[in-house]
């Protein structure tokens, strides 16, 4: 049977600090579980009531009831629990998973006026249903005004009286086959689209008529540059773009090249690559200046690249971005133990110009520091197919980590580590033979080289290893404290 160290740990979407210091801090006794590990809703309230009686023996021989009791009772209860602050303390995101920014404009003053100034933009950025209503109405509010001026000239003329018209051979209307405004209302629609069925039409009698016709036409021309221009500018969206490029649902923080590095993936599921692409990210946390200004969202940027450098990237298949965590770095100071406790958000930016279009794109994400995963690192999914010469992406691999061996110190304390360590082995360097060795000038009295045992040296070694060792204690993990593959150094 598994210990709890080893249930909770054996999932590579658990944050491992989250594991940690979970276990670390708990002090409640192990609670019951089934016969298949999952732990009983109620503690020993629950243990206590499924010993007994015949519901106790259904729920000891048969493990689907078990199940479905803790899906009814408690669902919060299952194989690992996040610790009891995480859920209070949730930090408000600022950016979205999807790349939406959770920002409001609130109290702006003559918003409407400066929409309406902006009206192409704003029925560009307008949702589909408000974009169709306002195509529609524009149509159909111009061929009614229209048909209204037409209505209004026939009416002038005298179009509309048959009596006049019947008794007068000679007479000739301004717009011929109109006799109601429904005819009106035809003769708008027929001007303005130029469809032109043959059996209306204007005459030379009307000056007017002749000046209407050709104003519709112009302002026909005009609407439909207008809303084409809107919907093909919905349609062509680099925003759309963004929606196959994909970032991995966490970020990942192990060494690289002896480097405490944060790092993430991205990837695109088109075979039209993004040109030119590149990658940014900034912290976003709360900061207090030197003269005692709070910034609540103060930004910091991140160097952050496909090496750690350089933030240029050959997007041809998912790449991993490197950060690495320097002394330059805002994330420097910080272990395991302090991601919990930290309130920040590091938002990722991928820019680049689309290869089939050439316009540019923009796509975001985020990540909280519960959705770090500290001591894993990114699962290996482009392989080469010998059968076809080609290189596959395995995308159902594009989130899985694995655990590896990484330090629960902060950067800073490693370094530390590092140094303290090389120190020491300089102390042991044994430069001289096994039997003896020369003694220093300065310590001899007659100014003769004199020798001293293999054994002195030795012991003097062994104090200066054990002065060592009592500077390294502050920063040394114990496995006993902290189980686990993290632990060891």
């Amino acid at each position: 049977m598994s210990t709890p160290w080893e249930q909770l740990i054996s999932s590579t979407m658990t944050p491992t600090t989250a594991v940690a210091v979970k276990l670390a801090v708990t002090d409640e006794p192990p609670e019951p579980t089934d016969p298949n590990g999952t732990v009983l809703p109620g503690g020993s309230a629950a243990a206590t009531n499924t010993t007994g009686g015949i519901f106790g023996t259904l729920h000891r021989h048969i493990p689907i009831l078990s199940r479905l009791s803790l899906n009814k009772s408690d669902k919060a209860h299952c194989r690992y629990r996040q610790p009891r602050f995480s859920s209070r303390r949730q930090y408000r995101r600022v950016v979205f998973k999807h790349g939406e920014c959770n920002v409001v404009q609130g109290k702006v003053a003559k918003r409407r006026r400066k929409y309406l100034q902006d009206i192409f933009t704003t029925l560009v950025d307008a949702q589909w249903r408000w974009t169709l209503l306002v195509f529609s109405m524009n149509f159909m509010l111009s061929w009614l005004g229209f048909a209204i001026v037409w209505w209004l000239i026939a009416l002038n003329h005298g179009d509309l009286e048959f009596s006049v018209r019947d008794n007068n051979s000679t007479w000739v209307p301004c717009v011929r086959e109109m006799y109601s405004f429904t005819s009106c209302f035809l003769f708008s629609v027929e001007t303005q689209h130029t469809i032109g069925y043959g059996s209306k039409h204007t005459t030379e009698e009307c000056p007017e008529a002749i000046f209407i016709m050709c104003l519709q036409s112009i302002v026909g021309v005009m609407i439909q540059a207008f809303m084409v221009g809107v919907v093909f500018a919905k349609l062509s969206r680099p925003k759309k773009r963004t929606q196959t490029l994909l970032f991995s649902r966490n970020a990942v923080i192990c060494q690289r090249d002896g480097i405490l590095c944060l790092m993430f993936r991205v990837g695109d599921m088109r075979k039209s690559h993004i040109i030119e692409a590149h990658v940014r990210a900034q912290l976003i946390k709360k900061k207090m200046t030197i003269e005692g200004e709070l910034l609540p969202f103060h930004q910091q940027e991140l160097k952050v690249g496909g090496d750690g450098e350089e933030d240029r990237i050959f997007f041809i298949w998912p790449t991993t971005i490197v950060h690495k965590i320097t002394p330059q770095s805002p994330l420097y100071m910080l272990s395991a133990a302090d991601f919990l406790q930290e309130k920040f958000e590091i938002v990722v930016v991928l820019e680049g110009v689309i290869e089939s279009t050439g316009m540019t794109t923009q796509a975001r994400s985020s990540y909280l520091p519960n959705e770090i995963l500290w001591g894993h690192r990114f699962d290996t999914l482009v392989s080469f197919k010998k059968e076809t010469g080609e290189h596959e992406v395995d995308y159902s691999l594009f989130n899985n980590t694995y655990v590896v061996d990484t330090p629960l110190c902060s950067a800073h304390d490693l370094k530390k580590l590092i140094s303290l360590r090389a120190h020491t082995e300089m102390h042991h360097m044994q430069p001289l033979d096994h039997s003896t060795n020369y003694s220093d000038p300065s310590d001899s009295t007659s100014g003769s080289r004199t020798y001293k045992p293999r054994s002195e040296l030795h012991d003097k070694q062994l104090s200066t290893s054990d002065l060592m060792m009592a500077q390294l204690e502050p920063f040394l993990i114990k496995p006993g404290e902290l189980p686990g593959p993290e632990s060891f150094l």
